[in-house]
């Protein structure tokens, strides 16, 4: 069977990619960060998707990048601000080259075991306009894994890096996943570390909105809906 490396966050985006992968006859091994975000509980989400979804392997990798912050998802001295899908400047739960450092620690993985496709849960419909969600950076970025690889640049076993999502609204993703059998009640996609997703950052906003869209009702907690 072919593998891939799934980057799974356990949100709503990496969630839905697990079960795609799944159904393209792929065997998942899926790639957790704790990287200092303070939304541990995506973590635990990532946990239990993993187990409902039968992946092959699941793997955290720990790294500090609250050692120089810079992100409100971060550093505790930036408050998450309120969301807003008007705003035109990126916000600043930006984590700096975050997905640079995702891909990179997953093309590692995948040559280890023999992966040559990568699926990462990006999208530049229904997003808060980070710039390593677009698909140029994609494109340069498995260009660059190609380079920089063994199996790729010595070999021909070229990555390939599978966004799937790049140009899906959230609502339609949503009603593919329910194709798919997903549980979202298992995800967590809010920005704030609390018991309950708040319901007022950009992520709760945009999560809420697909699921009115997608005509489904959104079955985790929330303190609020905005």
């Amino acid at each position: 069977m072919k593998k891939a490396v799934v980057l799974l966050s356990g949100g709503l985006d990496s969630t839905t990619a697990v079960y795609l992968a799944k159904s393209q006859g792929y065997e998942v091994y899926a790639i957790s960060f704790d990287y200092g975000q303070r939304q541990k509980k995506e973590l635990e989400s990532a946990q239990k998707v993993a187990l409902a979804a039968g992946v092959k392997e699941h793997i955290v990798v720990k790294t500090n990048m609250n050692a120089w912050g810079g992100s409100a998802l971060t550093d505790t001295n930036i408050d998450v601000p309120l969301g807003d899908e008007n705003r035109k400047e990126i916000p600043v739960t930006y984590v700096p080259a975050r997905n640079m450092i995702f891909l990179s620690f997953a093309a590692s993985y995948a040559e280890v075991i023999g992966a040559q496709d990568i699926f990462i849960g990006v999208s530049e419909v229904d997003y808060s306009g980070y710039v390593d969600c677009r698909k140029e950076f994609i494109v340069a970025m498995e260009a660059a894994i190609n380079l920089g690889t063994v199996c790729a640049a010595e070999h021909g076993k070229n990555i390939k890096i599978h966004a799937p999502f790049m140009n899906m609204t959230k609502a339609d993703e949503i009603r593919l996943g329910m194709d798919l059998g997903v549980d979202y009640s298992l995800t967590w996609t809010c920005y704030r570390g609390e018991e309950s997703a708040c319901g007022e950052c950009d992520s709760c906003i945009l999560r809420l909105k697909a699921f009115k869209e997608a005509g489904y009702i959104d079955p985790i907690p929330y303190a609020k809906k905005a």
